[in-house]
Formats: structure tokens, sequence, C-alpha cells
């Protein structure tokens, strides 16, 4: 792209995550928004303050992909579609931002990849979480060397809001999400990866469905769920209208060797009364830790219990969704089409996430049997390096 004029840009799967495309215009990122997708009409609704009046709309993601009107697409669909819509719209010419996980299976990935690598259109991966402020922080002192060269790593992820937004629709059925290490994790694994700077080789992992399959309040089939997050949804037991398919984990844990000697583990629970993440890096001279989303902590002298750390750093989130990372991410890909360059995230370490959680998966399914995660096929690693 030339730069002379306006990014015109499709949205596949406008309701939900595809909102954040409405940054290409709030932002005046140089894109107008012209077709828009989904098999809600609601969905279409808050793009009126951002989009002419007459702007193309449908049901059938095919419809929008036929358009002459569309130069690059964002494909926010739910999980088990994302294989075939960025298959399709990279092989309609469209270049794609792609939400994360980049598909349910590693075979699905490669087959992306394949098909980003043989139309030469650009592929750019939803992995927000590189954008935000405290992550940044943290993968800036790995690599200033504040905390030595990393040996080990760690993420707890307690997810208060997982008996609503995951246990009520879709995301419960493994069929169509493969499962919550996959769906959920894909983001911890890849900064893990990143901040680490390596992928992982091999993984052990045990998990249960602990909580939530004891709940017998299900929806039927033919309603989609209510995933709306709601204060007075507490205890977990007493959560109602469950999916009537419940066959994925709600608590997890996972061991991860990197190919780089880093061993990091990864713990996920569904069924906690509050909601963060927490990260800590261990290296030869100190550690880091976020404490929340608003500072990260170093510890680099020898210490008894100092909660504080030595030295604090504020990482407060500026504005915009997901911590200002949305806003950042858009810009990102908006840049990455008409400039090219290089970018905070990559089709290849998406792909290394899902090929972790998968193989995660496999193993907490399998009794705790390790499993050695494949590699990216050569000639596709050597073509988006």
């Amino acid at each position: 792209m030339d730069g002379s004029d306006k990014v015109r840009i499709g949205v596949i799967g406008a309701g939900g995550r595809g909102r954040l495309s409405r940054y290409v215009v709030t932002d005046n990122l140089g894109g107008v928004i012209t077709a828009l997708c989904d098999i809600d009409p609601e969905g279409f609704k808050s793009y009126a303050d951002v989009c002419s009046p007459d702007v193309f709309k449908c049901a059938d993601y095919r419809e929008l992909l036929a358009r002459q009107d569309v130069d690059a697409v964002f494909v926010s669909t739910p999980d088990s579609f994302h294989e075939e819509h960025a298959i399709a719209a990279l092989k309609a010419g469209k270049h794609v931002y792609l939400e994360k996980p980049m598909a349910i299976t590693i075979s699905g990935c490669d087959r992306i990849l394949k098909t980003a690598a043989k139309t030469g259109r650009k592929l750019y991966l939803g992995h927000n979480m590189r954008h935000m402020a405290f992550v940044q922080k943290l993968k800036q002192l790995v690599d200033e060397g504040a905390i030595g060269q990393v040996k080990a790593a760690w993420c707890r992820h307690f997810i208060a809001y997982g008996g609503d937004a995951y246990f009520k629709d879709w995301h419960a059925d493994r069929a169509l999400s493969t499962g919550l290490l996959l769906q959920k994790a894909a983001h911890d694994i890849d900064v893990l990866h990143w901040i680490c700077g390596g992928y992982t080789k091999r993984v052990v992992a045990q998990g249960a469905l602990a909580v939530y399959g004891d709940i017998q309040d299900r929806h039927a089939p033919s309603d989609p769920g209510d995933p709306t997050f709601r204060m007075e949804n507490w205890p977990p037991l007493s959560q109602k209208q469950l999916n009537p398919v419940i066959d994925v984990e709600d608590l997890s844990h996972v061991l991860m060797a990197f190919d780089n000697g880093v061993l990091a583990t990864y713990q996920q629970c569904h069924f906690t009364p509050d909601s963060w993440r927490n990260y800590v890096i261990i290296g030869t001279n100190g550690r880091i830790e976020n404490l929340g989303e608003a500072r990260v902590a170093l510890w680099n002298t020898r210490t008894g219990y100092k909660a504080e750390g030595d030295v604090q750093f504020d990482c407060s989130p500026p504005g915009g969704s997901h911590g200002g990372a949305d806003p950042k991410i858009v810009a990102e890909f908006m840049r990455y089409l008409r400039e090219g360059g290089r970018t905070l995230t990559s089709p290849i370490a998406a792909r290394n996430s899902v090929a972790a959680g998968c193989c995660a998966t496999k193993s907490l399914r399998n009794g705790g049997r390790p499993y050695d995660v494949p590699a990216v096929p050569e000639d596709l690693a050597r073509h988006f390096a």
C-alpha cells in the first residue's frame, strides 16, 4: 500500500472483539470501515458513529470477501472459525488482522501460515498484551539486563469472571475451543515466550473440571448463552444457565521447558473471587514481578520479605480498552499495512503459543504425560523471519 488513500477495512465478527476496529476511524489511523459482517445484527449498532449509514452489512462472510472495496479485514469470530475465515480472506487477496488464538489446532495455524506465505498477503496477530504498559516494562527490564540472565518464569492467572465468560457459551465445549489452556492461556504463554526470549519445546500439565461440571442448571442447546459478568453470580456453585456441554477444565497447571533453557510455570483458575494476572521473572541477578497492571517491582538485593521490592516502576495504563493496548495494536496494524517493517506481534509467535497450549491440553488429558511441541515447518519459519 502506498499510503495515498485510506485503507478500506472490513470486519468479520463485528460484535464482541470486532469492535476494536473502531479505532481505525476514531484514532484517525488512515482507515475507513467499508463492510461489516455478523450473524447478529446487534453487532452493527456500535459502528453507527464511525461508518456511513449505508455501509455494507451482511451475515455471510463470503459476501464481504467478494467486495472490491475491502483491502484488509479484522477476523474476530469465535475461535473455531479463525482458520476458515483467515484462509478465505487471504485467498481473496485481503490482508488480515486475526484475533488470538490463531486457530484451535497446530495444523490449523500452519495452514494459515502457509496460505499467507503463498498469497503474499500480510498476516497480523491480535496478541494485544504485548502492547500493555506493564508487560512492556517487564520486557524492557529483562532486555536491559536488570535481573541478569533469565532462568525461570511463571504466571498465575486468577479469573473471577470465568463462570460467566467461559462456561455459559461455546468456550465450554472442547470441540469449539480445544480448551482454556489454548483459548485463555494463549495470551499468557505468548507473553512468557516474548519476555523470556524462547519458545516452549516440552510441556507437562495437569488439570480438572473441578467446579462447573457439578452445576446441573444448563440452558437449551439453541440458546447462545449469556456470558455477561454479574457481581451477584457468586459463589461459583450458585451459577445458573451454564452451557449444555461442559468438557473443558476450569483449573490447570502447566510446566514448560523453553528452547533457551528457561523453565516456566503457568497456572489458571476460573473460580477465584479476584481477577488478575501475576508474572514473575527470575534471573541470575534478581527478579521482577507485576503488582496488578499499574506497577512492576524489581528485587535485586539480598533481603528478607519485602513485598514492595527494591524499586517500583509506574506502569499506569493509558486510555483505551484493554489497558490502552487495543488502540496501540490497531495503530501498529495500520502502520504495518502501509509501511511494512517490524511489529511487536508475530505470526510465528502466535502459532507457537497455540502449539504450547494444545500440547499442554493433550498432556493434562492424558495423565500428565510429557509432550514435545512441534516446531514450525522450516520453510514457513524462513518466510516469516
